[in-house]
């Protein structure tokens, strides 16, 4: 977990994009940290591994590294995800083969 330097209050400590490793192997047959996504917002590109991920609040928030903006929200139900993307331009996942 990650602590801002500038004194922040705790609730503004966040882990890496690897905190939605297994919760979105529920969703994805692959391993969706791996695969690079682009901001909505600024258009920052990197890996779903390098978001900042805010756990916080009632389910996932992924922010991303260059601007700070929402870029995904990974909420579990009983029985139902909820994946909100749409600070996501698009996500390229790496795939084996031809």
């Amino acid at each position: 977990m990650t602590i801002p330097a500038d004194g922040s209050p705790a609730e503004y400590a966040y882990t890496d994009g690897n905190a939605l490793a297994g919760p979105l192997s529920e969703v994805f047959a692959v391993d969706v940290t791996a695969a690079t996504s682009r901001c909505a917002h600024c258009g920052h590109t990197g890996p779903v591994a390098g978001l900042r991920v805010y756990e916080r609040a009632p389910g996932l928030v992924a922010r991303c590294a260059g601007c700070g903006q929402v870029v995904l929200r990974f909420v579990r139900a009983r029985e139902t995800i909820w994946l909100d993307m749409r600070g996501t331009v698009a996500l390229a996942i790496p795939v084996n083969g031809s």
